[in-house]
Order: C-alpha cells, then structure tokens, then sequence
C-alpha cells in the first residue's frame, strides 16, 4: 500500500459521506475536512492542497485555479462536471473526476417515479383527496405497459433506465451522440428525429455542456410526438422552461416531471421569480421536486466509495503503476 501522507492533502469543501474520509486516510492521505467552507476561505488556502472534493457547492473559475498551485485533481461527489471551468482546469493540468455510477440507481428509480407519478396522476389525486373530494373517474390514469420511451443520453443514468423500463413492458429508444460502442440489448439506438417521433414520454439523461445548454426548446418540443409526457431528471439549464411551459399551455406536452431548474436552488428566484415558473407550479400535470433524484442514502455513500477508489486509482498509477481500471 503505497503511503501518500508525505505527498498529498486532500481538501474536502462540502459535505459527503464518511467512507471517503475512511478510505483516503487508510492510504495515508492527509484529510482536512470543512464542509462549512465558504469560497473566500477555499481561496485563501487552496495552494496549500494537491486534492479537493466537492459536490456542488460553489462554481470553481479560472480565478480559482489560478490560486490552486499545487492542485493536481479535483473529484466531485455527484455526477458531471458543469460546475467547474474545464478549460482552466486544464490550462493548470488538473485532473477532473466525477462519480456519475454512484447515483445511476437513484436517479433511474426517481425517473420511474416521476413517469408513473404522472401517468397515474399520483400527485393529483392526492392533493383532491386532501380537499375531501373523491373523484374515482378524473384520476383514471394510463398504463406504462407499451409505451414508448426515449431516452437521451445513454451513459450510467440512461442504461439504468432502460433496465427498469424493459421490466414494465416498454418499446426502449435511445439516442446518444457521442456513443459508438451499443453497451446492451435494453434500448434500441436511433437518431434524434425518430425518436421525438415515435416516444410518448422522452426523459433526459444528457450533462449540461455549452452544446446542450437551451438546447431543448420549442422547436425541439414541436418535433416530438404530441401529448409527450417530459421528464428532466438531468439539468435544468439544458432547457428553455419558458417554451416548456407554452408547450403545456398549448398541450403539445401532455405532462412533466422536473427535478433539476434553470436557477438552483428556489430561494435564488426572489423577486425575479419568472412568470413561467408559477405557471409550472400551477399545473397540476407537473411534478415538481428539488434536484433530489440522485440524492438516496444509498447513492450518498455509494458516491464516497466510487471517488474514493478513483482518486487512490489516480494517485497509484503515479506513484506504483498499478491500481483497478476505474477512470
């Protein structure tokens, strides 16, 4: 076991779950762990660490990179990298490292919720049934059996989906960009244009990049299938939720389960709170929750141990040439 206590400090700048700390400081890291740092303090003594882990506390930018001298990996407790400058990072040479495999099952479990949710108006019923009203047949809902559901995005978050879906007797369409090896026989690969075509509930599973940022709009909503059930499980910046919400005025989407924002968290919309988002808010044919969708207490821990392993994987293949194959 190589000792990386006269080499490494790790800063940990946000919360995260106690097997990180556990299974660093048994290769002898050196671990200050402040999950009340504010991002003045973080400034002010990042060059004295080779290590910092985050989740998504504050956005890192080239100013920081610039006071990070000795930084050599950033890992994030969460899936993606979108609040961090990539480019600065590796202006510096700084590794980046997320642990997106830690919360697949999390995210594909509340992505079912969200679809069943809305296909047996769950939340509606639930909240007539609070008012004393009982209404057996406003609250008839649809199978998910036969449906078929797109998938965008076919990285951890789509491939533990489309396991679920197939249980529930779904026809599986994925699209994926950027993918050229098919990993499964859960989904059928298609292009984009089929599949807004022929799904009758698309469900994002797609990072936030300058590519796909807004990238779901009107144009993209009225290329879908109409009366489309929408789930957004992703990012929340990917969509333009102002053409979102015409599109469910106008019932071209039928209904939508967002758990991810333009803005995070709600306290940031203020007075500025943008019309739409009430209208959303309103609908009853939305399901709203906050940015909760990977955040089970099972994945909390899950995503310690995965980034661990990462990090020590990093960290062994430059001191030992050895380690498992976990980048």
């Amino acid at each position: 076991m190589p000792d990386l206590s006269v080499h490494f400090r790790c800063l940990i700048a946000d919360d995260v779950h106690p097997a990180l700390m556990d299974m660093l400081s048994a290769h002898g890291m050196h671990i200050e762990y402040r999950p009340h740092i504010s991002e003045a303090e973080v400034l002010s003594v990042i060059a004295s660490f080779e290590v910092m882990v985050i989740r998504s506390k504050f956005y890192l930018d080239s100013a920081f990179f610039e006071k990070a001298s000795n930084l050599k990996l950033v890992a994030r407790a969460g899936a993606g990298l979108d609040g961090i400058d990539q480019k600065a990072a590796e202006k510096h040479r700084v590794q980046l490292l997320h642990a997106a495999e830690g919360n697949a099952d999390a995210v594909a479990e509340h992505t079912m919720a969200l679809i069943l949710g809305l296909l047996c108006r769950i939340s509606e019923a639930d909240r007539s049934m609070r008012k004393g009203i009982w209404d057996r047949e406003k609250f008839r809902g649809f199978e998910l059996a036969g449906k078929t559901v797109g998938l965008i995005g076919y990285g951890n978050m789509g491939r533990a989906v489309a396991r679920r879906l197939k249980c529930f007797g779904c026809k599986v369409l994925a699209y994926d960009k950027y993918l050229s090896d098919w990993p499964d026989d859960n989904a059928e690969r298609t292009d984009l244009k089929t599949l807004q075509a022929k799904s009758d509930i698309v469900s994002l599973h797609i990072p936030l990049t300058e590519e796909t940022r807004h990238w779901v709009d009107k144009a993209f909503f009225e290329s879908c299938k109409k009366g489309l059930v929408f789930i957004n499980t992703s990012r929340g910046k990917i969509v333009k939720t102002a053409e979102l919400d015409q599109m469910l005025e106008k019932g071209h989407v039928s209904a939508a389960g967002l758990d991810v924002f333009e803005t995070e968290p709600l306290e940031k919309f203020d007075k500025k709170f943008p019309l739409y988002f009430g209208n959303l808010f309103s609908r009853e044919n939305v399901i709203l929750t906050p940015h909760v969708a990977g955040w089970s207490l099972e994945s909390y821990e899950k995503i310690s141990k995965i980034l661990a392993l990462k990090i020590l994987h990093y960290f062994n293949l430059k001191i030992v040439k050895s380690g498992p194959n976990l980048m």
